[in-house]
């Protein structure tokens, strides 16, 4: 069975995150910031690759931000984008990032098993439930107001794609939000699945998480309290027999110097914010999602302005590093890294911090 990045080994995992996005996880208006073109991303996957990073993970969007940037307003469909990242590297995990009210699940259960093949068993699939209300009206539909219903729907979608995955014969469907007649799932992924990434911050979502993924998505904002979280989310998992781990994201500026690194971090996110797409993701974040925690809205702005709410890492590689080692001590099993330009930037990190991680044992 060839080796998937994430099922495997006990290392602390590091990916990237939003490469497929424009600007990546920054809402800035400095000409630095991230160009989301195919061959960016082409080139970054390869760098990634050779550097043995573990995983690369998109964000689905159907609509920007706003703002002088429209941030967010370029995106390559997560599906495609992994599928051709897939076929042009030989050891990273690609992620596709799929809505489950936009697309159909006989039809992604048939898309993944491909990309799993194009990848030799290197696909995995991260699942949204649905929190953004101008992308449903977008696409003609309607958000649901309660996490129970967005979720039932997440479960019998999933549901239909593991048994179109285990099936051997053709099947019926009749269920409350899906009805399919004389289905059959060939091929299935390599293993028979594919691994599982699902970002939940209600009590329903996290329910979903722990009965669904293998890995579950939250930020990082305070580690006492993701210490006590990660705790919280490993016991309700293994109460129903299963082993979830939990990632975050973070956001990197390294530089030789401190000053360096925190000059470039107000340059980005203080003098040059693109502040009225900075209002808008935060409202929609706390009107209808739960990611966040809404009692710490205050302190996090600053950190949407700099990198999507992401975990901070600025400073030397010694800083950088040191930051990565405490996210590991709080219990997170990886994180994703996001840079103003990840091409531009990522080498650095790549001959700096990466031995230094490697020299602590946790890579």
């Amino acid at each position: 069975m060839p080796h998937h990045p994430m099922l495997s080994g006990d290392r602390f995992r590091l990916g990237t995150f939003s490469t497929n996005c424009s600007s990546g996880m920054t809402p800035t208006k400095v000409p630095e910031r991230w160009n989301n073109s195919w061959d960016n991303n082409l080139k970054l996957a390869q760098m990634l690759d050779e550097a043995g990073i573990d995983f690369m993970l998109p964000i689905a969007r159907w609509i920007g931000y706003g703002g002088e940037t429209d941030f967010h307003g370029g995106v390559l469909e997560t599906m495609t984008w992994a599928a051709g990242l897939l076929a042009a590297t030989k050891n990273i995990a690609v992620f596709a990032t799929i809505h489950t009210a936009a697309n159909h699940p006989v039809v992604v259960a048939k898309q993944m098993a491909t990309i799993d093949q194009i990848g030799h068993g290197r696909a995995g699939l991260n699942i949204v439930a649905g929190w953004n209300k101008p992308e449903y009206e977008a696409l003609g539909l309607t958000l649901p107001d309660d996490h129970e219903t967005r979720y039932a729907y997440a479960q019998e979608w999933f549901d239909l794609i593991r048994k179109l995955w285990t099936s051997k014969e053709h099947f019926d469907w009749d269920g409350k939000y899906f009805k399919a007649t004389n289905v059959k799932g060939d091929p299935a992924p390599v293993r028979g699945s594919v691994p599982i990434i699902n970002a939940a911050g209600s009590p329903q979502g996290r329910e979903f998480a722990t009965d669904n993924a293998n890995f579950l998505f939250t930020p990082a904002i305070d580690l006492d309290r993701s210490k006590a979280e990660i705790a919280e989310l490993k016991a309700q998992a293994k109460a129903k027999g299963r082993d979830v781990n939990v990632l975050t994201f973070s956001h990197v500026i390294c530089r030789p110097t401190e000053a360096e690194a925190k000059a470039f971090a107000d340059y980005t996110a203080v003098q040059n914010a693109d502040t009225d797409a900075v209002d808008n993701l935060v409202r929609l974040q706390f009107a209808h999602a739960h990611s966040f925690p809404h009692d710490l809205l205050a302190q996090i702005k600053h950190l949407f302005a700099l990198g999507h709410g992401g975990f901070p890492l600025i400073g030397t590689p010694d800083q950088v590093a040191e930051g990565i080692l405490k996210l590991h001590a709080a219990g997170f099993a990886g994180t994703t890294l996001s840079f103003v330009d990840y091409v531009g930037e990522f080498p650095y990190f790549r001959d700096t911090v990466l031995p230094r991680l490697e020299a602590a044992g946790i890579r």
